[in-house]
């Protein structure tokens, strides 16, 4: 058995060679390593290839990886609790008015009569104000990136940040509207580079450095800030 390193975007990758099957099986360990397995006279160009065609899978497991691993973050709905909005902490107030949930005055402000079902609603106001916020910036990473989207929508994707369907209709996570407007930016570019670029290959970081030449600090920041999100938990 021998063993070399190949290397994914910046992750180091070891390969175990040896056995008879010559399919080559990937695997992210326990503390989020990765390992690649595959008999002796698989070529390297051919690993190579097999570890570029799994580049979506694998960023994907490790997101969820990142999430799974912490605590969820819980909130109470009681009068100071604080809940971000574009990076900006924004104190809870239960008010006996009538409404939605809005933002007044720094405070966000929710109905008394509403609190039996908090989250849902607190979740539906980022909803709104989500989409308001990104229909300008659509049209302008649309421009630069030279895509035409089908469309916006904010919604819960599960462990996904952002997401770009069949339609050419863009969604983002409704929890992505906690973080600083340039790591949303982030996620929804990079949603829109999607348009041109179906896959995580070199063509599709390559276009995302043309218009946001400093992604990748981004993209960690992300992956660091991520799994300290609110993402609809009360205790």
């Amino acid at each position: 058995m021998s063993a070399t390193v190949l290397h994914l975007d910046g992750l180091r990758v070891p390969v175990e060679t040896g056995g008879a099957s010559r399919k080559a099986k990937l695997t992210i360990e326990a503390d989020g390593s990765l390992r690649l397995r595959a008999a002796g006279d698989v070529a390297t160009d051919e690993l190579t290839r097999f570890l570029a065609s799994k580049r979506d899978w694998v960023y994907r497991r490790l997101a969820e990886k990142e999430v799974l691993q912490h605590e969820p973050v819980t909130k109470e709905l009681v009068d100071g609790e604080g809940f971000l909005y574009l990076g900006r902490s924004h104190r809870l107030k239960l008010a006996g008015t009538d409404g939605p949930v809005r933002l007044e005055r720094g405070r966000l402000v929710m109905p008394s009569e509403l609190a039996s079902n908090g989250p849902m609603h607190l979740i539906a106001w980022y909803q709104r104000c989500g989409v308001t916020w990104l229909l300008p910036r659509v049209g302008s990473w649309a421009e630069r990136l030279r895509v035409e989207p089908g469309g916006i929508e904010v919604a819960d994707l599960g462990h996904k940040w952002g997401s770009a369907t069949a339609g050419r209709r863009v969604r983002i996570h409704w929890a992505t509207l906690q973080l600083s407007p340039q790591l949303v930016d982030y996620v929804l570019a990079h949603e829109l580079a999607h348009l041109r670029a179906a896959h995580h290959g070199p063509a599709f970081w390559q276009l995302l450095a043309r218009v946001m030449p400093d992604y990748d600090e981004r993209k960690r920041e992300l992956a660091q800030r991520g799994a300290g999100l609110w993402f609809g938990e009360a205790p």
